[in-house]
């Protein structure tokens, strides 16, 4: 969908677009590449507008705060008492929340991986050294080889972001034959 709005439709006159400096591949047909090509799941996607209110929040702190300082103390007569506090806090949202700034919001994302793939793995071993101590100190029996095994290998993948990731040794997008697939997913 984000592909799609990016894209330009196609105009009838060549010579507009030589005038507004646009490449030959805008002369061919061929639609703009997009600011941010890769298409994320729901859920980085989810991330993503987190980060973009965020931001938009803290560029209109002051409106925001002028106007919760105005409806504190009010319940019933909020909309009549603070209507000049709303009117200019949304006027600021609305003037912060653009393309522009949900793409620079796409970008601290991207930017972000990194960390949030260090504090992913922090967690999950930390995680793994609690349950063995738990499992220590009440006397059960210890995990699997082979499923302790299974967890650091998930651990050591990547994020997937737009698609199929690179396996090792393989093509990109590279499926999976036979008996080699099953049984793996």
């Amino acid at each position: 969908m984000a592909a799609m709005a990016a894209q330009q439709p196609p105009s009838s006159s060549s010579s507009s677009r030589r005038e507004n400096g646009e490449t030959a591949a805008a002369e061919a047909g061929l639609p703009m590449p997009s600011r941010n090509p890769l298409p994320l799941s729901a859920s980085q996607e989810a991330q993503v507008r987190e980060v973009f209110n965020a931001r938009v929040r803290s560029l209109c702190a002051d409106e925001i705060r002028a106007f919760a300082d105005c409806a504190r103390t009010r319940t019933f007569s909020i909309p009549f008492a603070c209507r000049g506090a709303s009117h200019a806090m949304n006027h600021c949202m609305l003037r912060h929340a653009t393309p522009a700034e949900h793409d620079r919001a796409r970008e601290e994302w991207f930017a972000q991986r990194q960390q949030r793939a260090r504090e992913r793995e922090k967690k999950d071993r930390r995680k793994i050294e609690q349950e063995k101590f738990h499992r220590e100190w009440w006397g059960l029996p210890q995990r699997d080889p082979e499923e302790t095994k299974r967890e650091l290998e998930r651990m050591a993948r990547k994020e997937r972001v737009g698609g199929l990731t690179r396996r090792p040794g393989g093509k990109e997008g590279e499926e999976r034959s036979g008996a080699e697939g099953e049984g793996k997913r």
